[in-house]
């Protein structure tokens, strides 16, 4: 049977909708993308149990994703279509945690979310994709207060994988702007090992 590692952390990213985003009564659980790294080429099945309503999918989420994956995490879909991930975004009402994280002025951005997101186990392809995303919506913030969310965002978003991953990173930020610096316990990570078939999800909420 295989080994299900589950190394979740979540960022709660606390900000204003921005961007193209419409402002919504509800927190936008924006951009988490899933990388799936097979150790051969496997046709996986993902199915997401959202509490909330989704917003955007890519590819088009039906009944679940199906797409085959290779070991350097190319996704085709039936039709070969080919994917570097499986994208969604929703709504919904969750209750974010930051009696933890990190309180970040704004032009130290970059550089705080390479090295944590590095501390955490992403790689750099991934890490850079979250902060080319995540960075022009709070470096102008005078600070940020960035709280790593764990079962606060994945009891909301469940993953059920077919064949079954050996090791799961699920990293998702939720974040607010802050006009004055704010005095946080900083959070501590427990090392990410890849081993076998790894699944890695990147995400964030900006909460008002």
């Amino acid at each position: 049977m295989k080994r299900l590692l589950a190394g979740t952390l979540t960022a709660a990213l606390v900000l204003g909708l921005t961007g193209c985003a419409e402002p919504a009564d509800e927190p936008l659980t924006e951009k988490p993308v899933i990388y799936l790294y097979p150790e051969q080429k496997t046709a996986v099945s993902v199915s997401l149990d959202y509490a909330g309503t989704l917003t955007a999918t890519y590819p088009a989420y039906e009944n679940g994703w199906h797409v085959t994956a290779e070991p350097d995490g190319t996704l085709y879909d039936e039709a070969g279509n080919e994917y570097s991930y499986l994208f969604w975004e929703g709504e919904s009402k969750p209750d974010y945690d930051f009696s933890k994280g990190f309180c970040v002025a704004g032009a130290d951005t970059a550089d705080f979310l390479h090295e944590t997101l590095a501390e955490i186990g992403l790689t750099p392809k991934e890490y850079n994709e979250f902060i080319v995303y995540w960075l022009p919506k709070m470096q102008e913030n005078p600070y940020n207060l960035i709280s790593f969310q764990s079962e606060r965002y994945t009891d909301i978003a469940k993953l059920d994988i077919d064949p079954t991953p050996d090791s799961v990173l699920r990293v998702f930020m939720a974040w607010k702007p802050l006009s004055k610096p704010q005095t946080i316990e900083p959070q501590t990570f427990t090392p990410f090992a890849r081993d076998g078939f790894t699944v890695v999800e990147w995400g964030g909420c900006e909460v008002k």
